[in-house]
């Protein structure tokens, strides 16, 4: 009696281990649960050059499936995206989000913000601080910082050691130290993606030779926010000589960039600088961004290869505001939308060297922004509070960010209350914007 009770427990475990292995190897086959599924928005993911009325299936955290038209039955929850543009999560390059320290008037304390309460309301899910943290504070950066937000932060390290913390700091050669900077970068692949020098006023280039030297240890591009222009560094030989190819000119629209000869044509050392293969980016900030620079700019062609707000406590209630404004400018004045797109996820992407960010290729992480593009009379504002008019205004639906829905403007993922069980006022769950088979259970 005991071997035949054995022999069939044996048995009963054989069944539910092939049972348990059948359902592994269906998932891994392809056939892996659908989240969410994204019906009908015009996707336009410029890393896979696809730009179409398409369905965007999300599992697991990661993009399962892009394709005209995928079976729903099987997905937990339909978001009809018809009539909105469906883009991979958006890539904010240059903003300020080192704060919680404590110290005032300091870009690694009080004049940045933290992330997560500016990001996924406008579609952005990952950004880069662009350089608040040196190698001797980077380590409290990411515990206060990259280790705790919700939204991917990524940093470009600055190349004075105690990081953008005012005059004391960085107007001090002496805080310089390529070697030490490009040692900390080594220390962190993927999390440290550049090397940054801002706002420097000496008449030498040893911070635009720092970062360089930085750079070139740790196999990173440099992003310069070249401080004040001198005539013994000029600007021109900064881009043409002085950075490399990969490395990045920010605050490209700014008052003391010369663009224009005395006929007011692009001067041909930027093309020249750009052939070079020297990346040029917005950071609009809150004194970067002159529609007198810009619009003739643009107008003549000279367009950027990314664009970024250089969020902190002063732009984000000034002429900025936050990237999908940025964004409606150049959509303004006349760059298509596929290209302001471009300039927001997979410039960005491939200027860091994270190409795994800005796509939909299969296997991705699903990071998503929904956006809808409103027609009517809008009003934009520059660093120096001049007005352009426009008819176009980028808003954000729905932001997904590894899989998980954390911005929802107007409750697409949500159940109508009518169709929800009896309110309890006691123990019910709140929905944290996980997509699971009991979410039409939860009452609030």
């Amino acid at each position: 009696m005991r071997i035949a009770i054995f022999f069939r427990a044996r048995a009963v475990r054989a069944i539910f281990f092939a049972f348990v292995f059948s359902a592994f190897s269906v998932c891994g086959s392809g056939q892996q649960s659908c989240d969410l599924l994204l019906r009908g928005g015009r996707v336009i993911d410029p890393a896979n050059k696809l730009d179409a009325v398409r369905d965007v299936e999300i599992g697991g955290g990661k993009i399962l499936a892009v394709a005209e038209h995928i079976d729903g039955a099987r997905c937990l929850r339909t978001v009809d995206a018809s009539g909105l543009v469906v883009t991979p999560g958006l890539i904010d390059m240059h903003v300020h989000v080192y704060t919680g320290t404590g110290e005032r008037d300091s870009y690694a304390g009080d004049n940045s913000v933290y992330p997560d309460g500016f990001t996924f309301r406008t579609g952005v899910t990952t950004v880069v601080d662009a350089g608040c943290s040196g190698w001797k504070n980077f380590a409290d950066f990411k515990q206060r910082i990259i280790d705790r937000s919700q939204t991917r932060v990524l940093a470009f390290l600055n190349i004075v050691g105690a990081g953008m913390r005012g005059p004391a700091y960085e107007q001090n050669p002496a805080e310089m130290d390529g070697a030490k900077a490009g040692e900390e970068a080594l220390k962190y692949p993927g999390l440290i993606v550049g090397i940054k020098t801002a706002h420097y006023a000496g008449p030498e280039w040893t911070a635009v030779d720092q970062a360089v030297k930085a750079g070139t240890i740790a196999q990173i591009p440099v992003m310069v926010d070249f401080g004040t222009f001198r005539p013994e560094r000029p600007y021109q030989q900064l881009v043409l000589e002085k950075l490399r190819p990969g490395d990045i000119s920010t605050h490209m629209y700014l008052s003391w960039v010369p663009i224009f000869d005395a006929q007011g044509k692009v001067l041909p050392y930027l093309s020249e600088a750009r052939k070079r293969g020297v990346i040029f980016d917005v950071g609009h900030g809150g004194g970067s961004f002159l529609f007198r620079q810009a619009v003739p700019a643009v107008e003549q062609g000279w367009i950027p290869d990314s664009i970024s707000t250089d969020l902190h406590i002063t732009s984000m209630n000034s002429g900025m505001k936050d990237m999908l404004n940025v964004m409606s400018k150049f959509l303004n004045m006349g760059i298509p939308l596929d290209e302001v797109i471009r300039m927001s996820t997979s410039n960005p992407a491939r200027e860091i060297r994270r190409t795994d960010l800005g796509t939909f290729s299969v296997g991705s992480e699903a990071d998503v922004a929904v956006l809808d593009v409103e027609q009517g009379h809008f009003g934009y504002v520059d660093t120096f509070g001049a007005r352009m008019d426009g008819t176009q205004k980028l808003t954000c639906e729905l932001t997904v960010r590894g899989g998980k829905v954390v911005w929802d403007l107007n409750g697409r993922t949500r159940d109508d209350w009518r169709k929800l069980g009896e309110y309890r006022s006691q123990g019910s769950p709140r929905w944290d914007g996980t997509i699971s088979a009991d979410v039409v259970k939860r009452t609030h």
